[in-house]
């Protein structure tokens, strides 16, 4: 990677503290809960603070936030749901037509390729595009 997903989650938690108004005081407590703890507590201040990240879902620098914060949930505990829930966040976000930095694409698109190689899809991939090579087009 190019780039410290937990130095960039840093940067994205502390750009979103305008776009989550009066549930900043929640993200701050949450993200403190998630940094400082580990196990059961970190995993459970995860999960709340993706649960906000739903409640907010044109706040394009907290998604950025839950999308690098999903990285590191891979790192910690490697299975498949958390690769699933980043490829998701990746998805949502890079649809997304919210104000976005340039920095914060270009960092969630390789972490997207990540995501999905994680899972396999990315072998997938390669071989649907031979397969299109391959096939026969119309007047063939």
């Amino acid at each position: 990677m190019r780039f410290d997903p937990a130095l960039a989650a840093q940067t994205a938690f502390k750009e979103s503290k305008d776009e989550l108004g009066s549930d900043w005081d929640r993200a701050v407590e949450l993200e403190e809960m998630f940094s400082s703890n580990a196990g059961t507590t970190a995993r459970e201040a995860y999960e709340g603070l993706l649960a906000l990240a739903q409640q907010h879902p044109n706040a394009s620098s907290f998604q950025a936030f839950c999308i690098y914060i999903t990285w590191q949930q891979v790192t910690e505990e490697t299975i498949a749901r958390h690769f699933e829930t980043g490829l998701k966040l990746c998805e949502a976000y890079l649809a997304s037509r919210e104000a976005r930095t340039e920095r914060d694409v270009e960092q969630i698109e390789e972490l997207y390729g990540s995501f999905k190689a994680g899972l396999g899809l990315e072998e997938e991939d390669e071989i649907q595009d031979e397969y299109k090579r391959d096939t026969p087009k119309g007047g063939d």
